[in-house]
């Protein structure tokens, strides 16, 4: 008898939702930063066993306080995976304590996670950083009373402690099926998506304040060529010249330094040579705006309500 179907990984940002994707497909298909918000849209990560296949979709961090059309955006991505799943990961951040769970589960998109009446499970995250790993019963108790929850796992995604049990949870919870993809898939993203992901990881990582949050990347020419490296281009959006100054820094340093990393990850991830052109363009208030938002591929409505 096999078990198909699709694992929605839901929490706040900073929950450790990317980095278990990660651990779980054994391949870094999502991108990784200290800094909340890093993921915006959902990534797709498929994971095949003997009995069982998880098409994972690692969602954006629940934004506690949206303050633009952005976080609605993400909020709706959330929203649309829960739909799409039938069964549900809440992650927890163990280090957080009560108040970290208090605040989680008065976060409204719990109710979405309550009336979608899916198996809702409880998976409590880096457990390595715990002292005393007794910490966590309490924590655990404290959910679990709120009956949203089927069952729980303790994990360390960033260790790989546990991963076994948690993926024997979830199988026992996936409907019966045939497989949905060939075992062999890692993902139904195509590799754009990835590049334009791997260009704005960098940006995370070397760049600080709001730059991060203000940078859209856009793949505009991807060239599978057969003799020579691929060629790729990208453009960066800002939402000010003063970032634009910023991000391509003293001499074209701060980009040249996000293209070299980039391009190493990217090269990683396809397995081939790359040669890679960032260019760094102004669109003014790109996050608040639906026309800039569905030319980056959101899912915005034609006639999306004031807020």
């Amino acid at each position: 008898m096999k078990r198909a179907g699709f694992v929605a990984i839901l929490g706040k940002p900073n929950a450790g939702k990317s980095t278990l994707l990660n651990a779980l497909i054994g391949e870094p298909l999502a991108i990784v930063s200290p800094k909340p918000e890093t993921t915006r849209r959902p990534v797709v990560g498929i994971l095949t066993t003997d009995h069982a296949q998880m098409v994972f979709l690692d969602t954006p961090g629940i934004v506690e306080h949206p303050k633009f059309e952005l976080h609605h955006q993400m909020l709706t991505e959330i929203r649309q995976a829960i739909e799409d799943a039938d069964v549900l990961l809440v992650l927890l951040d163990a280090t957080g304590g009560i108040p970290e769970a208090e605040r989680l589960l008065a976060e409204p998109i719990l109710e979405d996670v309550r009336s979608s009446g899916k198996p809702a499970i409880l998976v409590l995250t880096k457990m390595d950083a715990l002292e005393e790993k007794a910490a966590a019963l309490p924590l655990i108790e404290y959910a679990m009373a709120s009956g949203l929850f089927v069952t729980s796992v303790a994990i360390s995604a960033l260790k790989g402690k546990f991963l076994d049990e948690l993926v024997k949870v979830i199988t026992e919870h996936l409907p019966e099926s045939e497989f949905l993809y060939d075992p062999e898939q890692l993902s139904t993203q195509q590799e754009r998506f990835f590049v334009a992901e791997y260009v704005r990881e960098q940006v995370y990582r070397f760049c600080h304040h709001e730059i991060p949050y203000a940078v859209e990347v856009i793949v505009t020419d991807f060239d599978e060529r057969e003799d020579a490296p691929w060629y790729i281009a990208a453009e960066l959006i800002v939402e000010r010249h003063s970032q634009k100054k910023i991000l391509i820094g003293h001499g074209g340093s701060m980009i040249k330094r996000i293209g070299e990393a980039a391009r190493k990850r990217i090269e990683a991830h396809l397995g081939v040579p790359v040669y890679l052109d960032l260019y760094v363009k102004v669109r003014e208030r790109w996050r608040n705006n639906p026309t800039y938002l569905r030319a980056f591929g959101y899912p915005v409505p034609q006639k999306s309500q004031k807020r």
